[in-house]
């Protein structure tokens, strides 16, 4: 028989639990130490090192590789991108650098990592709230992983934007610098912060334009600020929405829209409202409710990025009467570059993984993410195509831009860690001076240099026809 408790024997259901039912968790100066004790084993001037590897392997290779199971008529579209500068081939192959990362000293500290942090997957968009913040935007490829190997592929990023922009080497140098100092004093901040006030900091738009330096810069801001406000209240439908006969419909622009051959099939609209409303339970109820007022009306192929290109990428159009459009994205989610090197992803559904690497990372993230599988089996998320999104200008930045450009990116960057990682344990790793600062920007210099090789030998496979010999070979 189940012995009985009396009432005056009852614990009070919110009353402190006993001493000792908890573990003391352990003090900033604790965790500060134990990353400092991190220096032992990979000195911080370690990170200045790039040396190819034996075994590297060969880039080429390694980009045709990351093009099988693509969309074959958008592979050339894809390379032809990426042939315009060395730095959009470095925008392109994050599973390049992934690899090679992979060889490089780490200090054994995780975060969710962006997986592909380079300077142009930073930018503005709108939270639920209608503030528009900078924050990272791209996280096809996050996953646990070590904080060097963003850090490393952001700072190599403004080495190889300075030089594509004609900037002194000095220059470059100099916003590397800006960008991992940023870091690592941001990280000290975040360090000292309380758990929820770190995770609600965030960028504002509206606060971070007067901290500009350069007229110039402030004036665009304000402009391309009030641009995208104005483009979420206007929904950009006559630029991409078209009418067939009464119905409306996504405007094509071959070849970077086009409704593909597969919606002319007698299933797909059943195999497609089916994956929808997968999607659709994966969001919050509240969220539903939202959607629920929406009718999806079209559905076209939509080329986005560098990277991305040849992925099964497209736009939905959906309305809630006549001029009231919603506008979502649809991405396909492949495994992150990082998995080989970091370790698999703990959700089945890749688009569950960039999902919730949106939520770990952002300081606000999109109302409508979301993520499902289609009848083939492939990951896919979703998110508004548009809302108040920004794109910064790096090419017509000046040094003393991309300088600056450089410490905002390094302060989000140490936020997004600082909320998944230990602060405290990558501060004390940091450190107060800017030895790592010094070596992540010597690392950069060498990964430019690196990165100018590899892509030599990308236009001499275009110009050998190997690449295109590749993509006869895999079309179906």
């Amino acid at each position: 028989m189940r012995k009985s408790v009396t009432p005056s024997k009852r614990r009070p259901e919110h009353a402190p639990a006993p001493p000792g039912m908890f573990k003391a968790h352990p003090s900033r100066r604790e965790l500060y130490a134990m990353g400092k004790s991190l220096r032992v084993k990979t000195p911080r001037n370690s990170h200045a090192d790039w040396k190819r590897a034996k075994e590297r392997p060969d880039p080429v290779r390694l980009l045709m590789e990351s093009s099988k199971g693509r969309i074959q008529n958008l592979i050339p579209i894809r390379y032809g991108r990426m042939l315009q500068s060395p730095f959009s081939y470095y925008r392109g192959t994050a599973l390049n650098m992934a690899a090679d990362l992979a060889t490089t000293p780490v200090s054994g500290l995780r975060v969710q990592a962006c997986g592909d942090s380079h300077l142009c997957n930073f930018g503005a968009f709108a939270t639920p709230e209608r503030r528009v913040i900078a924050d990272i935007n791209d996280l096809d490829e996050t996953l646990p992983a070590p904080w060097e190997w963003d850090l490393k592929r952001l700072a190599a990023s403004f080495v190889i934007a300075s030089r594509h922009n004609g900037h002194r080497e000095s220059d470059g140098r100099e916003a590397v610098l800006a960008c991992v100092r940023s870091y690592r004093e941001s990280m000290a901040e975040f360090s000292e912060m309380r758990v929820l006030e770190r995770w609600y900091a965030s960028v504002d738009m509206e606060k971070l334009i007067p901290e500009l330096k350069d007229k110039e810069s402030r004036l665009r801001a304000k402009k391309r600020l009030a641009k995208a406000r104005h483009r979420a209240e206007e929904h950009d439908a006559p630029q991409l929405m078209t009418h067939t006969g009464e119905t409306p419909t996504v405007q094509e622009h071959r070849p970077l829209i086009y409704h593909p051959a597969k919606m002319r099939r007698r299933d797909f609209s059943e195999k497609f409202h089916k994956a929808f409303d997968r999607y659709r339970q994966t969001l919050p109820e509240h969220v539903r409710v939202i959607l629920d007022n929406f009718e999806v009306m079209d559905m076209a192929i939509k080329v986005v990025g560098v990277g991305s290109v040849g992925t099964e990428c497209a736009v939905l159009l959906l309305m809630a009467g006549e001029e009231d459009p919603l506008f979502l994205q649809v991405k396909e989610a492949r495994p992150s570059v990082l998995e080989p090197y970091a370790g698999k992803s703990l959700f089945a559904n890749h688009g569950q993984r960039v999902v919730v690497g949106h939520h770990l990372t952002q300081s606000a993230s999109d109302r409508f993410l979301g993520w499902s599988t289609s009848e083939d089996g492939r990951h896919f998320y979703v998110r508004q195509l548009w809302d108040m999104k920004i794109k910064p200008l790096v090419e017509i930045f000046t040094p003393s831009v991309m300088q600056q450009y450089a410490e905002l990116c390094g302060r989000i960057l140490a936020r997004a860690h600082a909320c998944s990682g230990d602060p405290a344990k990558i501060s004390g790793y940091l450190g107060k001076g800017g030895k790592v600062d010094e070596a992540i920007a010597d690392f950069s210099a060498l990964y430019a240099d690196q990165n100018e090789r590899d892509y030599g030998e990308f236009r001499k496979a275009v110009r050998s026809g190997k690449l295109e010999a590749e993509v006869e070979r895999t079309s179906p």
